[in-house]
């Protein structure tokens, strides 16, 4: 069982305040008439890198010793965790070589190559990316910060729900999008202690349901690598470390379309007036569909991310 602790998402937030940003809390009259319930929406969009990803990343390349910030790091992203690792290591002053699929969305590619990271490519529906990533690792002396799979990763995503909490008071569920887990190991760890009786609510895309089948069967289930629009979601199996931990706090996985996925996005443009990319606007969506039965009075929902491209925005609304 990972050893991950609300001390754990504490220590995190303090390494990293002042770093990234507080992201703020969203409401909408407008949301809360449709839904029947009083929506607080935690919007990572605004977070460095556009993305969640930048807290974890931060606090786990804060952890490393001086010997392994000279060596460099390492980690396998489909863009946002590649991203804000690559960040990350620039502000220790470190160098970051991501394995990136080759056909991760330009607009991530692009922006990870800014921050001064190399670029690795591989297929993600042929080639295991942890084991190249493992190997690329040992080749080159890197520190291996895998985006989910790690104690420091969990602990500084958790603070999204930390700071949640902190803003609003008391929830009675909080629905998170869910790839790898770590951004539900991290939130479940704090909210479920923060904010006693709390149900936790993960939502995949319906494509990649490996979180929902492995919560039935009581292990890990692995499946083919998901093709959805949702391309931070587009995960085989649920990690090690993340599973354990959800599968004890997370009440239940919803699944949502890429047609629900276009429609919250859609939502979040028109009457919001903010951007998300698909996955970040899988939990709101799950919301929107009516999926999450019995709501409680008072629900929180992590937008996780806004990295999506002009181009590719318009046509994934086009088809809304």
């Amino acid at each position: 069982m990972a050893d991950l602790s609300l001390t754990d998402v504490r220590a995190a937030a303090e390494r990293i305040a002042g770093v990234a940003h507080r992201t703020p809390v969203l409401t909408s009259r407008t949301l809360d008439e449709r839904v029947g319930a009083q929506v607080f929406l935690k919007a990572e969009n605004f977070q460095r890198i556009g993305a969640f990803k930048f807290r974890g990343a931060y606090n786990a390349v804060s952890r490393l010793s001086p010997d392994q910030l000279a060596r460099g790091v390492t980690a396998y992203s489909s863009g946002n965790h590649a991203q804000a690792l690559a960040l990350a290591a620039r502000m220790a002053g470190t160098r970051a070589t991501i394995l990136m699929p080759a056909d991760a969305p330009p607009t991530k590619l692009a922006a990870t190559k800014g921050y001064g990271a190399e670029i690795v490519h591989y297929d993600r529906y042929t080639q295991d990316r942890a084991a190249l990533a493992a190997e690329l690792a040992a080749d080159r002396g890197l520190a291996l910060i895998p985006p989910y799979d790690h104690v420091d990763v969990m602990a500084g995503q958790g603070t999204v729900a930390l700071e949640l909490i902190e803003e609003v008071g008391h929830l009675g569920a909080l629905l998170t999008p869910v790839g790898g887990g770590g951004l539900m190991a991290g939130c479940a760890t704090a909210a479920t202690l923060m904010s006693p009786g709390i149900r936790m609510i993960g939502v995949e895309p319906a494509a990649g349901d490996d979180h929902a089948r492995s919560l039935a069967a009581g292990e890990r289930v692995t499946i083919d690598v998901p093709r959805t629009i949702a391309d931070g979601l587009a995960i085989s199996q649920p990690g090690e470390l993340t599973f354990a931990i959800n599968r004890r706090l997370v009440e239940a996985f919803e699944l949502v379309s890429d047609d629900e996925i276009r429609a919250a996005m859609t939502f979040a443009f028109e009457r919001l007036k903010i951007v998300l990319e698909p996955s970040g606007a899988s939990a709101l969506a799950a919301l929107l569909s009516g999926r999450i039965q019995g709501l409680p009075e008072r629900v929180g929902v992590v937008l996780s991310g806004g990295n999506v491209g002009l181009e590719r925005f318009l046509e994934l609304l086009g088809k809304a």
